[in-house]
C-alpha cells in the first residue's frame, strides 16, 4: 500500500447554519459533538456554538431572516468506534440515517457515518484510518 501524507490547514474558519428550530439542533449536535469530545460553547437566545460551529435562529442578527441551505460537513472521529457511536447518538437525538457505519471508496481506511441534522444538513463522522498527526488541533493565542 503506498502511504498517503495529507495536510490540512485551517481552509474553514467557522461554519454558521441557521436552523427552524434552535432547540432541537441544540439537543443534536450537543448529543454527536458530545461523543466527539467536542464541549458546546455557549448558548444565547438565539444562537449556540461549539468549537467553529455556529448556529442560529432566522431571528439571529447574523441571519438576518434567512435558513441556511443543505449543507453538507464533516466531523473529525479519533477512532472507528467513535464514528459508531456518533450514528448511534445521532439517531436517538433527531438525527435521521443518511449513511450507515463503513468504509467508503474515498481513500484505504475512510470510515464515516453520515446522518441528516433535524434541518436535513447532512453531518458527517469520518476515521481516516490509523495516521499520526502533527498536533492534536492548532491552537491560536490572542494578545491584548
Amino acid at each position: 500500500m503506498e502511504t498517503q501524507h495529507l495536510h490540512r490547514g485551517r481552509l474553514i474558519d467557522h461554519l454558521q447554519l441557521v436552523v427552524r428550530d434552535l432547540d432541537a439542533s441544540h439537543r443534536f449536535y450537543e448529543a454527536v459533538l458530545g461523543t466527539l469530545g467536542v464541549p458546546m460553547g455557549g448558548r444565547g437566545d438565539d444562537w449556540f456554538w461549539a468549537d467553529e460551529l455556529f448556529v442560529s435562529s432566522a431571528d439571529s442578527q447574523a441571519a438576518q431572516g434567512v435558513l441556511t441551505g443543505r449543507s453538507h460537513f464533516a466531523l473529525q472521529a479519533r477512532d472507528r468506534a467513535t464514528v459508531d457511536a456518533f450514528h448511534r447518538v445521532a439517531l436517538a437525538n433527531g438525527g435521521r440515517d443518511n449513511g450507515a457505519p463503513g468504509e467508503r471508496p474515498y481513500h484505504p481506511g475512510y470510515y464515516a457515518a453520515f446522518v441528516l441534522d433535524p434541518d436535513g444538513n447532512n453531518v458527517e463522522a469520518v476515521h481516516h484510518g490509523e495516521a499520526l498527526r502533527s498536533a492534536a488541533s492548532v491552537e491560536i493565542t490572542f494578545e491584548e
